[in-house]
């Protein structure tokens, strides 16, 4: 399972994204529906603005999940579920201490540069 930091992940390329925050996020959902990925299931944690992106719900192997206050507290509640399922987890973010606690879960945590060059 891939579990996705949208906010960093979108965060990472200089394009403009922050005058679009549901765009951005929806061009990112779609890259991830044909993107040619290892992991059978990509969860994909939107907050604030971007949820208006993408509705919450699985699309084929995406399942968008929005969280309900921080993301990061998402990202780890959805990492801990999938490790402790014995499922292995990666999580894609920049964030430092947010990586330290989903390797604390058991996930391998990689930055986004790691899934943007996957994107192509």
């Amino acid at each position: 399972m891939l579990v996705v930091d949208a906010a960093n992940v979108v965060g990472a390329r200089a394009d403009g994204w922050w005058k679009d925050r549901p765009g951005a996020a929806r061009r990112l959902h779609e890259e991830l529906l044909v993107a040619d990925l290892p992991q059978d299931e990509i969860v994909l944690v939107l907050e604030g603005q971007a949820k208006q992106g993408v509705k919450a719900g699985r699309d084929a192997h995406v399942r968008c999940v929005h969280a309900a206050r921080d993301g990061d507290r998402t990202i780890v509640e959805q990492a801990q579920a999938a490790a402790e399922a014995g499922r292995q987890v990666t999580v894609v973010s920049a964030d430092r201490a947010l990586q330290a606690r989903v390797a604390a879960c058991g996930a391998l945590a990689v930055g986004p540069v790691w899934l943007l060059d996957r994107l192509g």
